[in-house]
């Protein structure tokens, strides 16, 4: 089960984005995820006037590897590690400081 999901708040916790915020877009693979507006990088993109598109300098988004990102806990308003546990025979994302299950309405 995957600890961490797309569109789950998530705070950086290692680089140059420290102590953001951001919404994980993808999953690119087991260890990396795209957070919205973290890791923003320049790229130069060579024109294409088969695709239409143009060429420049462009924002591109970059994976953060998962181990650098935590879930954001809104109870205690900072960043949280995740547990699994067994609730009514199925799998269930807790927070480890409180137990409480991961986007559950209080």
């Amino acid at each position: 089960m995957e600890k961490i999901r797309k569109g789950d708040e998530v705070v950086i916790l290692a680089g140059r984005d420290k102590k953001r915020r951001g919404t994980v877009l993808r999953r690119v693979d087991a260890d990396h995820v795209l957070v919205e507006g973290i890791n923003v990088v320049k790229k130069h993109v060579k024109p294409n006037p088969m695709a239409g598109s143009q060429g420049g300098i462009v924002d591109k988004t970059m994976p953060i590897h998962i181990s650098n990102v935590a879930l954001f806990n809104p109870e205690i308003g900072k960043a949280d590690r995740v547990g699994i546990k067994v609730v009514d025979g199925r799998n269930v994302r807790v927070f480890r400081s409180s137990g409480a299950v991961v986007g559950a309405k209080a």
